[in-house]
């Protein structure tokens, strides 16, 4: 019986070809953006699941209040681990105290590349489980070892052995190479680790830390915690909420600091917070995707459903005899859902081969490095899974509407479809061009986005701005005359130290006062030190004051501020203001623009600029305008060599730089648009087929219409008028639910557009032509059709 299904259904596919390949292609398509969406949501939800202990590793986090706000922030103070240690020793099996995962230059011979890693304390490894390849985890107990990534050993070493080879960091110390592990996986928070170096080698840097005399002020360290297997997260989380309390100065009290514990698995999907609350992250995409893959599948079982329904009169004489010679309700729903399995298992294939075609782009633009889990039996089970349900799903209504034909009428040739029968088929229709136009919507509003903040005023100039991030104090220690040098080749415009890149902050501070402050406001400003030249290399904009200059000398008290930071502290006539910080008094000397170095969708930041007291650690330049860039770049280079052999020659342009602000966002927008695109397509499959099925219907009445006269033009408007109809009905509904949507989307940015109505009317109109174009072919192919053979039967 199941063979004999089985052999009809195919039967049934070689003869309608057309019909056929409609279904499997739009099936296909569904399937490839439900399959590529399953696999991102699948890496997602995995994300830093390499590491055994993700389900008991936690990050010390602190929410404090500043600027009237509370913030949460992964910073804590140099002497939380020890006290962790100390005072709660029996919640954790490991207290990890780590830098950030810094540029440092790793030197071997003549061989020398900068590349990321923290400082860590030994048991680092251990609770990460790295698999070593190498060595040993427990490296890290020599204060001058290191443990390479196994890619960062292959650049150094080749296929020759690493262990007890001696390297040099940052051109400073000697480090032998205890160990080798396993490049991470991308989807590991850690990702970027290409090396790990011993917490007690930077004690050994910077022995001010333990000589401090008030630790617990900066917070300038991470700290990850592993919880005993019997702790409770939440009980230890509550446990060591005032650690900080307990240990701070009374004047720093009114920052408020709770301490807490941020677990692994809420590190990628659960990172924002607002006001101490969290409040999402990327667990927003996951659904957002999810959603639009779920409606892209159903478009393409939509096609399904439509065309089989459509065809109801050619298969009802198939019905009424397979009923009058003994065949149960049962069967024949049987026989149809056979065929829709043979379709999905067909669309199935296709979808395979379209994602393997797909996936390197779909990888480029969704920042993934994702494959099909061939060996997975996951994979397998859900794929399985998720054909039959599509196979359900999309033979479903064909089934249970064909089965239910009456033999006698059927037979007796009285069966007709009915002037509501085809309701479903056009609420189906409605359904998918109103999924479509909301898809093409949302598109346009993510990039008006975009575009809205690419045009928000930036308050310097980026053109020929490039930046250098330095790990050695080689330049700085020779920085008149690298920039004499570079001068007098023509190369550079201009030459200045900083304390941050210009399209970001690496610090902040407190402690500052100033006339009609309220005394119980806690502040926290960010805070550049800079060189002389700074603000003519990045090409400060004054709004009053002038800039820091060699001739005065008291410039080095002196202060420049942002916009942001007037209207802050509500001063009326900045230029001249007395400040004081930390007891220190600072004079205001200028005002520039508000620059915008941190995300391009928020409010600007009160940012304060002073006299560099030592090595920045960033290098500006501004490359001469009449200069060609390559041959300049070639010149700076030579420079920084001469004075700097030790370190790679590494910079980044500011305006590419700028441009990776806006990655995220234009992740979404290309993703949105590349399903927006296959949304429409399979919504004109499947109108085009109704399209011919219908104009196929109404063979001998196009016919007998042009023997009566009717034009070309007259039959293309009655086989369009409908589905443009529909069309309309799609943009009617879609227009709220999409204002809906969008407008509470954009909310979350500070700085943002306005969903404006020409984007629905352009949607629309856009809908509308596609939908014309798909059906015209049809409808004038059908109008064209001689007369004479329509009739010919009559």
């Amino acid at each position: 019986m199941i063979h004999n299904y089985f052999k009809i259904a195919f039967r049934n596919l070689a003869k309608n070809k057309g019909y056929g390949f409609i279904n499997i292609t739009g099936l296909a398509m569904g399937m490839a953006v439900a399959m590529l969406i399953g696999l991102w949501i699948y890496d997602e939800i995995s994300y830093d699941s390499y590491h055994k202990n993700h389900g008991r590793i936690a990050q010390i986090m602190q929410h404090q209040t500043y600027n009237g706000q509370i913030g949460t922030q992964t910073a804590v103070p140099y002497p939380i681990g020890e006290e962790l240690r100390r005072n709660y020793g029996s919640d954790f099996k490991h207290v990890i105290m780590s830098s950030w995962s810094n540029r440092h230059v790793l030197a071997y011979g003549d061989k020398k590349f900068a590349k990321n890693g923290p400082y860590m304390e030994p048991d680092a490894p251990e609770m990460l489980t790295l698999k070593m390849i190498k060595g040993s985890a427990s490296g890290l107990k020599d204060p001058y070892s290191v443990l390479l990534s196994e890619s960062v050993a292959k650049a150094f070493f080749g296929e020759a052995d690493p262990i007890d080879q001696i390297m040099k960091i940052d051109n400073k110390f000697n480090v032998k190479v205890t160990g080798v592990y396993e490049d991470l996986p991308y989807n590991s928070s850690f990702r970027d680790m290409q090396f790990m170096a011993p917490w007690s080698l930077m004690e050994i840097a910077s022995p001010w830390l333990k000589t401090n005399d008030d630790p617990w002020r900066a917070n300038s360290y991470q700290t990850f915690v592993q919880l005993h297997d019997n702790a409770d997260i939440d009980k230890v989380s509550a446990k060591i909420r005032d650690i900080k309390v307990k240990n701070i100065h009374k004047e720093q009290l009114k920052y408020k600091p709770e301490v807490f514990l941020n677990a692994m698995a809420d590190w990628h999907l659960y990172s924002e917070f607002k006001e101490g609350k969290r409040i999402g992250g990327q667990i927003e995409f996951i659904w957002l995707f999810g959603i639009i893959g779920t409606f892209v599948l159903l478009l393409a079982c939509i096609n399904f459903m439509n065309l089989s329904t459509a065809r109801s009169e050619k298969r009802a004489k198939e019905v009424g005899i397979r009923k009058a010679i003994g065949s149960v309700r049962n069967q024949l729903i049987a026989q149809f859902f056979s065929e829709s399995f043979i379709v999905v298992a067909m669309a199935f294939v296709v979808a395979l081969v379209l994602v393997l075609l797909m996936l390197p782009q779909f990888n480029e633009v969704a920042d993934k490095k994702l494959t099909i889990l061939w060996s997975n039996p996951l994979f397998w089970l859900a794929s399985i899974g998720f054909s039959v349900f599509t196979a359900v799903v999309a033979g479903s209504y064909p089934a249970l509407y064909l089965s239910s034909f009456q033999p006698v009428k059927v037979l007796k040739g009285t069966f007709k479809a009915g002037r509501f029968a085809a309701i479903p088929r056009k609420a189906l229709v409605v359904v998918q061009f109103t999924v479509s136009i909301i898809l093409i919507i949302g598109t346009t509003v993510v990039f008006r986005q975009i575009q809205f903040a690419k045009n928000r005023p930036v308050g310097y100039d980026r053109n020929g701005l490039v930046v250098l991030n330095m790990t050695t104090p080689d330049i700085h220690n020779h920085f008149e005359a690298v920039r004499d040098e570079l001068k007098k080749s023509g190369a550079i415009a201009e030459i200045a130290e900083s304390g941050s890149p210009t399209t970001g902050t690496w610090s902040s501070t407190s402690g500052f006062a100033w006339k009609g402050k309220d005394p119980s406001l806690s502040v926290d400003f960010h805070f550049n030190e800079v060189s002389h030249g700074y603000g003519k290399t990045v090409g400060w904009q004054f709004v009053d004051g002038r800039d820091f200059s060699k001739d005065f000398a008291s410039d080095s008290a002196g202060l420049v501020v942002n916009e942001s930071a007037v209207k802050f502290m509500g001063l009326k006539n900045p230029v001249g203001e007395m400040l004081t910080w930390n007891g220190t008094p600072l004079q205001i000397i200028g005002v520039v623009k508000d620059m915008i170095v941190e995300s391009p969708y928020a409010p600007i930041r009160p940012l304060f600029y002073s006299m560099a007291t030592g090595d920045g650690g960033v290098v500006n330049v501004k490359i001469d305008p009449q200069a060609n860039a390559a041959d300049a770049l070639a010149k700076i280079e030579n420079v920084f060599k001469k004075y700097d052999s030790a370190s790679p020659f590494e910079y980044k342009f500011v305006d590419e730089e700028y441009a990776q602000k806006f990655f995220n966002e234009e992740r979404i927008g290309k993703l949105t648009t590349f399903f927006s695109i296959l949304a429409v397509l399979i919504s004109c499959l499947g109108i085009f087929g109704l399209a011919s099925f219908t104009a196929e219907q109404r063979t001998k009445e196009i016919g007998v219409r042009k023997v009566l006269g009717a034009s070309v033009a007259n039959l293309w408007q009655m086989l369009s008028r409908d589905f443009v109809i529909l069309v309309i009905i799609s943009c009617v509904i879609a227009a709220p639910v999409a204002f809906y949507f969008l407008n509470g989307w954009l909310q979350k940015y500070e700085y943002r557009t306005e969903v404006s109505w020409w984007i629905f009317v352009l949607a629309s109109l856009g809908a509308l032509i596609i939908t014309l174009m798909t059906v015209s072919y049809q409808a004038i192919r059908a109008a064209l059709l001689d007369p004479v053979k329509s009739l010919r039967s009559e």
